[in-house]
This record gives C-alpha cells, structure tokens and sequence, in this order.
C-alpha cells in the first residue's frame, strides 16, 4: 500500500474536502515545532461513526486544555466527518480528526496569534493487532512512566503525549511484541501505549483509575457494558505486583477495540470466557 501522504481520495481541511496528496502544511508550522497539536480517533461502522459526538466533544476539549481554542462547533466538526466518508465512499473506516496550531506570525514557544486549523482524514483499517484479537496479545513493559498531572494535561488527547508512546511500541516490537505496558509516575499500572487496560480475578473486573490516563470512550463504554451484565468493576490503582494474580487481560480503545492479552513481561494470562464475550457484545454494539 502507498504511503499516508501518496494515495487517491478526499481530506476535509480547514472547511473544504481537498485532494488527499494536497493535504500539505507549512514546515513552520507550530505543531510541527512545539506539538500544539490535539487529535481523536474513530472508527465508522456500517455507516456511522461510534460515539462520535462524544469524540468530536472531546477534540474540543483538548484543544482548551492546550490553551488552543478550536474555531468549530461540535455540529460543524460532524458534518465535516460525515462529509469526508461520504467523498470517499467509505461506510467502515478509521477517522482521524486533527486540530493544530498553524503557521503564522508566532514562531517561538508562544503561538497566540497563529491559526488554530483542523482536518479530517480517514482510511480502511482492520483489527489494529492484527491476529492478537483471537490468542492473545503480547506486551513488553516499558521503561518510560506515564506522567504526573501536575506536569501535563493528561486529559487531553494531545499529540505530544504520545511521544513515550512511540518510543515504548518500537522497543516492544525488537522485541517480538505488539505493545507495551505503561507504569505511572508513582509506579502503579497505567495503560498501554493507545489503549486503556483491563484485568479479570475470580470473575470480577479491575481496571486503573484515569488519574494520569486518558478516560478512553471506549474504556467508559465497557466499564458500562460490564456492569449492565452485574459484573463488579473496581477502578483502582494497581500495582505491577498484582499482575501474577490476575487471570484474564484485555485492552480497549477505538484502534484497538476490545483485545485479548495473553502476555506481559513474564505474566501470562487465558483468553477467557468473559475477554471473548465482552470482545463481541462491544462488535456487535458498534454495529447495531
């Protein structure tokens, strides 16, 4: 397949669809310089977008929590996801909306008086671990920590927050993994490198509270589906310690969707009963 930058179709960019290949920034933009750049990541099933308001509501918010206000409505930002699937004729996709500081009088840390822009892209995408989603992924830990709060803000879906991320997923893949398994900066479990992270012990669920983490939309929406079933889900800090106890491990995230983990570090886990059920009620959700 040719690269992201070379293929046939439509972008939306700063309100009006363009040629994917003319979908260009200034090489001095700010972004690109000083990551002022917030995202989401979607996934259209069967025509619609899944929880897209709620995505499009949290680009939003994003762009507030970088100081970065965003010059669209939660409306005009659906219409433009919409209008890009449509052009391409897609109705199962990935959709990737991006808002970022541009180019402009401002070239130095501070970036007040550049634009504030925003595209919409999208493409096929099938399952973002490949067969992992049948026996199990297998994830390094990484050696990088989550940040603190006080230190970034950890509720935005921002780009520079994800540059850990990067660094992590390559070590894991050298070493034959899909993924990586963050700690926090106080040494609890904290998420995978785009993913948040469940574990199952004698039929009951415990996940990582998002005190350092994205809340993933996915996440909140198994977090719902579990205790609709009266699962019991503790949301609690967890320590690495605990992973040798815990039976079942998945992931979840709108690449990711609900994931099956076999392994992390030296900790295995069964791909059980309930990591099955969860991974098709959350498929047969998204398309219903």
């Amino acid at each position: 397949m040719a690269g992201y930058d070379d293929r046939d179709g439509k972008i939306w960019m700063d309100g009006k669809l363009v040629e994917w290949r003319d979908a260009n920034v200034h090489i001095l933009s700010h972004a690109l310089h000083y990551a002022s750049s917030v995202f989401e990541g979607e996934r259209c099933y069967n025509g619609t977008i899944f929880k897209s308001r709620e995505h499009s509501q949290r680009l939003l918010k994003s762009g507030e929590l970088l100081d970065m206000p965003i010059p669209y409505t939660v409306e005009q930002i659906e219409e433009a996801k919409y209008a890009m699937l449509k052009a391409n004729g897609w109705t199962d996709a990935y959709v990737r909306a991006v808002a970022w500081r541009g180019a402009g009088e401002d070239m130095g840390v501070s970036s007040s008086r550049n634009p504030v822009r925003l595209a919409v892209a999208g493409w096929e995408w099938g399952a973002y671990y490949g067969d992992a989603k049948m026996k199990g992924a297998k994830l390094d830990i990484a050696k990088w920590k989550r940040p603190s709060p006080e230190t970034i803000p950890t509720a935005a879906k921002a780009a520079g927050l994800y540059m850990i991320c990067t660094m992590s997923k390559h070590a894991a893949e050298a070493k034959g993994c899909s993924d990586a398994l963050f700690m926090d900066y106080r040494g609890y479990v904290a998420e995978a490198t785009g993913a948040n992270v469940f574990f199952v012990k004698d039929g009951e669920v415990h996940t990582p509270i998002p005190d350092s983490i994205l809340n993933g939309i996915t996440r909140q929406t198994v977090i719902g589906m579990l205790q609709a079933k009266g699962i019991t889900v503790h949301e609690r800090h967890i320590l690495p310690d605990e992973l040798a106890d815990f039976q079942q491990c998945w992931l979840t995230g709108t690449a990711a969707e609900v994931t099956p983990v076999g392994q992390i570090g030296d900790y295995t886990f069964e791909v059980g009963a309930l990591t099955r059920e969860i991974a098709e009620d959350y498929e047969k959700l998204v398309r219903s």
